[in-house]
């Protein structure tokens, strides 16, 4: 049985406003064995991207524990990838990449070697020289998370990587990151509304109800299933989206529109 790589203990946030606290999240409970993939599923403002931020140390729970992967001086080993890809446009692909490395607290002398592997590892090796201008969405994904991978984070955490794709982009992308992934062995939370996409991508799938939301279902993706069960897998989709519909009446249409990715899912 794989080792935790992540556990979230009563997580909880609360903004206060004017006086005036703003629950975000709260009891929020999961375990991630490593090389995982979790997807956070719920609708907007349930606090799915917050809890993402809080695993990244961008932002502080309010109550609760996170426990992580860090190196020996206590950093997080977690790479964060956003909706957009945050290239710098006047840094070609492969400074953009080079520039994950500036962040690390030690750097080595292999940092050209490990650019060339992830560029190549990537399929980005003939675009080294471009700029951000010239690429594709999806190529433009891909480099935002080479940036992210060439600093070998345990974990990455993706917060709806693909949602300003084209509905093609976006499922050969989410293809692709699912074998990119296993290749790595890294485990990874992605942070989605979509339901087609949560069940294409995740291992395991874990619905958030809205603010303040706590995790309210979780449902098994074994992998063999992506090899087609096309029967299973519709019902699945049916489940979810049954439970989805029940948190809140005005996200069931925009959970429903389909994303144009295959879907793979076994119930737990």
């Amino acid at each position: 049985m794989a080792a935790i790589a992540l556990r979230v203990s009563g997580a909880a946030k609360t903004y206060v406003s004017d006086g005036h606290e703003l629950p975000v999240f709260s009891e929020v409970d999961l375990q991630v064995p490593e090389g995982q993939i979790l997807v956070l599923l719920g609708p907007s403002g349930c606090g799915k991207s917050t809890l993402l931020r809080a695993i990244a140390g961008l932002d502080e729970l309010t109550g609760g524990e996170i426990d992580l992967p860090r190196d020996a001086a206590g950093h997080r080993r977690v790479g964060i990838v956003f909706q957009e890809s945050l290239l710098l446009p006047w840094l070609t692909v492969r400074e953009n990449v080079t520039l994950g490395l500036n962040y690390r607290a030690h750097r080595h002398a292999s940092d050209d070697a490990a650019v060339d592997s992830v560029l190549a590892e990537f399929g980005l090796g003939d675009l080294g020289g471009a700029y951000p201008d010239e690429l594709s969405g999806g190529q433009a994904q891909r480099v935002s998370l080479a940036r992210t991978v060439v600093t070998r984070p345990e974990m990455v955490l993706f917060d709806e990587p693909f949602s300003a794709l084209d509905p093609l982009t976006r499922a050969t992308m989410q293809d692709w990151l699912v074998g990119i992934q296993q290749a790595l062995g890294v485990t990874a939370i992605v942070v989605t509304h979509d339901v087609d996409e949560a069940i294409t991508l995740g291992d395991r799938v874990a619905l958030m109800s809205p603010a303040p939301g706590t995790v309210v279902e979780t449902w098994s993706v074994p992998r063999e299933w992506r090899a087609g069960d096309r029967g299973r897998l519709d019902e699945l989709k049916n489940e979810v989206l049954r439970h989805y519909r029940s948190l809140e009446p005005g996200t069931a249409r925009a959970a429903s529109a389909p994303s144009g990715a295959r879907l793979a899912a076994g119930r737990i």
